[in-house]
């Protein structure tokens, strides 16, 4: 699904460089729920812009379903931390554009906007435009945008950041139900420990900048995660570890 190899990138500014990204090797597999935690100015973001295209790389190589796709786009479905909406289209019409860009009918792609909206309980809000949502409606709108659009792989960037505790507790929940039904591969940046360990099938430590990979956690809950999952020693254990190599590599 998604290869990195040995990618590395500087920035240059007043004729210093700066390195943010060193030899980092990582994938995400099949259906794959992959997290990347890391302190603030790690170089997560430029991670992602480098797998989207957006950015080139100094060394290394991206690779997405057995494509070399190096600084080339179009490749992932990307959603980033503020709900990127059209705000001059309805919800339903801001869903069936990521099914018309699949090559899907309008009409064909308005009735099925409106079947998944029914399924995530937006049915309502079908006709309302986005400055009348609350921020987490917001976000499953610009998820499910994601999970609808032709590529295979997503790429979550810190989704929930913005929104309050119990809103993105809620969010997390959701996300997990959408998620465990269609399967995507998905590669997400969070800074929250709790978060990662929730939705992940492995977890990739980033030490501060230039960012290096200090561990790779194979989560161990099954799925679907259970309810009393944060009390488990097994997650406060993992939790400890992941704290204690973030502050000491910070």
């Amino acid at each position: 699904m998604l290869e990195l190899k040995n990618i590395s990138k500087s920035f240059t500014h007043k004729k210093q460089e700066k390195q943010i990204l060193q030899h980092i090797s990582l994938s995400v597999d099949e259906g794959e729920f992959v997290s990347v935690i890391g302190p603030s100015g790690s170089g997560k973001t430029t991670l992602f812009q480098i797998i989207g295209g957006l950015e080139p790389v100094n060394s290394g190589e991206v690779w997405i379903n057995g494509q070399q796709t190096t600084s080339q786009r179009g490749h992932v479905a990307y959603m980033p931390q503020q709900a990127s909406l059209m705000p001059w289209y309805s919800v339903k019409r801001n869903i069936a554009l990521a099914l018309q860009v699949a090559g899907i009918s309008k009409q064909q792609a308005q009735t099925q906007a409106q079947e998944w909206l029914q399924k995530v309980g937006l049915a309502e809000y079908a006709d309302a435009y986005p400055h009348m949502l609350s921020g987490g409606m917001s976000q499953r709108v610009s998820f499910l945008r994601a999970l609808l659009s032709p590529q295979t792989l997503m790429l979550l960037d810190e989704p929930f950041g913005a929104l309050d505790a119990l809103t993105r507790l809620h969010m997390q929940q959701w996300l997990l139900s959408i998620w465990e039904e269609n399967r995507r591969s998905v590669l997400l940046v969070t800074h929250s420990i709790e978060e990662a360990l929730l939705l992940s099938d492995r977890i990739i430590v980033l030490s501060s900048s230039p960012a290096t990979i200090l561990d790779e956690i194979n989560v161990p809950f099954a799925r679907p995660r259970a309810s009393d999952l944060w009390s488990t020693p097994t997650f406060n254990e993992l939790k400890q570890r992941i704290y204690e190599q973030l502050h000491t590599n910070n």
